[in-house]
C-alpha cells in the first residue's frame, strides 16, 4: 500500500477492518469494533465517491471532511441521528485516518484539523429545542387538541377530520410517548428505519415497538395521554391492513411509485398499472389494493410541526419545534422505560382490528377528543 496511486479508500478500508477483525492493541477495539465500524466507514467511502469524486485515499484533504461533519450535523438537525451519534460516526472515521497515519499511509489526519471537526454538531446534544419552555410546548399541544375537538362537530369532510387527528396523534406521541422522530418516521438514508406501522403497536399492552438507537428492536410504553389520540386517529384513518404506517407520507409522487412497484410485482403489466391510474388516484388505488405508502420522512414531519407551530403562534425568533423538542423530558429519561422487545409478544398481539374499541357507525364520541377520561376507563374495562 506504498504505492500512492494504488491507495483507494475502498482498500485501506478493507485492510483497517481485517486488522480490527483480529485485534490492533494500539486502535480502540477488536473484532466487536471491526463490525461496528464497518457500515460506517463504508457509507462514507461511498458519500466521498458519490458526493466529492473522491477514490484515492491520497485525495482526501480537510476540505471533504468538513463537509462530511457538516453532512453530519444536518442530518441531527433533522431528526434522522443524534448529535452523540453523527459524533460517533465522525469519530470512526477519524480513528480510521489515525491508523492510516500510523502505518505511513499518510502524512496527517484530515478529518483531526479544527477546521472539519468545528462544523459538527455540539457533543452534549443540546439544541435549541432546551429553550422551549413547558408553557410554549403546552400551546402547540393546546392548538393541536383544539383542532381535533373542532373536526367532532360533525361539520368537516373525513379528509380534513382525519389531517387534525392525525396531526394530534403526531404531537402527542412525540410529547408522551418517549418515541424519537427517528423511531417513528421514515429516515430516507436508513433501510431499517420505514417508520411505525399500525402492527407496532399493541393497545392492550400500551406499547409501540421501534428499533432503538441500539439498531435493536425495544418497546416503549404508551400512556393514555399518546395512546388515546393514536386510537381515536386510527379509527377514522381507518388502514386497511396492519403493516400500514402510522404516519403516511401524502407525496403523491411517493405513493404512486410504490403502486406501480407493488403492482407489477404482483403481476401486472404496465400497460394495466396505467389503466388502472387512469381511473382514480394511487391514493385510491393503495387503499383498494391494500398497498401500504411508505411512511412520511423525518423532515416531512419536521415541516408539519413547523406549519404548526406558525398556526399556534409559537416561535422563538423564528425557530419552531423540532420532533425532539416537543418532547416534555431529554433522551435519557424516556430510555428509562424501555426495554428490549422480546420475541413472545407478536404472537399474542391481536390484529389492529380485533383491538380497535367497539363504535357505533358514526357516532360523535369516535373523534370526541375531550373525553379523555371515559376513553381512560374502557381501555381499563
Amino acid at each position: 500500500m506504498s504505492n500512492a496511486d494504488g491507495v483507494t479508500v475502498v482498500d485501506a478500508v478493507d485492510a483497517y477492518l481485517q486488522r480490527k477483525a483480529v485485534g490492533d492493541p494500539d486502535g480502540p477495539g477488536a473484532g466487536t469494533y471491526a463490525s461496528n465500524a464497518e457500515s460506517i466507514l463504508r457509507r462514507w467511502g461511498d458519500w466521498l465517491e458519490t458526493e466529492h469524486g473522491v477514490v484515492s485515499l491520497f485525495s482526501l484533504e480537510t476540505e471533504q471532511m468538513r463537509a462530511y461533519a457538516v453532512e453530519l450535523r444536518s442530518r441531527a438537525d433533522r431528526g434522522e441521528y443524534a448529535a452523540s451519534t453523527a459524533g460517533t460516526y465522525y469519530a470512526v472515521v477519524r480513528a480510521f485516518l489515525s491508523w492510516c497515519v500510523r502505518g505511513g499511509i499518510l502524512e496527517s489526519n484530515p478529518a483531526a484539523a479544527d477546521a472539519a471537526e468545528s462544523a459538527l454538531p455540539a457533543g452534549d446534544d443540546r439544541s435549541s429545542d432546551e429553550f422551549w419552555t413547558a408553557a410554549q410546548r403546552r400551546r402547540l399541544r393546546t392548538h393541536v387538541r383544539e383542532r381535533a375537538l373542532e373536526a367532532s362537530a360533525g361539520e368537516l369532510d373525513r379528509e380534513e377530520r382525519c389531517s387534525r387527528l392525525r396531526e394530534y396523534a403526531m404531537v402527542a406521541l412525540l410529547a408522551h410517548s418517549g418515541v424519537r422522530g427517528s423511531e417513528l418516521f421514515r429516515v430516507p438514508d436508513d433501510e431499517r428505519r420505514t417508520g411505525a406501522t399500525w402492527d407496532d403497536v399493541d393497545f392492550y399492552t400500551g406499547t409501540i415497538r421501534v428499533l432503538g438507537k441500539s439498531q435493536r428492536l425495544e418497546d416503549v410504553p404508551l400512556p393514555a395521554s399518546a395512546r388515546t389520540p393514536l386510537r381515536r386517529y386510527r379509527v377514522v384513518l381507518d388502514p386497511p391492513s396492519n403493516d400500514w404506517p402510522l404516519f403516511p407520507t401524502r407525496h403523491a409522487p411517493s405513493i404512486a411509485r410504490r403502486v406501480r412497484s407493488v403492482l407489477a410485482d404482483r403481476g401486472h403489466t404496465e400497460p394495466e398499472i396505467d389503466a388502472l391510474l387512469a381511473e382514480t388516484t394511487a391514493t385510491r388505488l393503495a387503499r383498494e389494493r391494500s398497498i401500504a405508502p411508505p411512511a412520511i420522512t423525518t423532515e416531512g414531519a419536521r415541516s408539519v410541526l413547523k406549519r404548526l407551530c406558525e398556526d399556534a403562534d409559537v416561535n422563538i425568533d423564528g425557530d419552531y419545534l423540532t420532533p425532539r423538542g416537543v418532547r416534555e423530558t431529554a433522551d435519557g429519561d424516556s430510555d428509562l422505560y424501555r426495554r428490549e422487545a422480546t420475541t413472545s409478544k407478536p404472537a399474542l398481539r391481536a390484529s389492529v382490528l380485533e383491538r380497535t374499541i367497539a363504535v357505533p357507525e358514526s357516532p360523535p364520541s369516535i373523534i370526541d377528543v375531550g373525553s379523555s377520561d371515559r376513553d381512560e376507563q374502557s381501555e381499563q374495562d
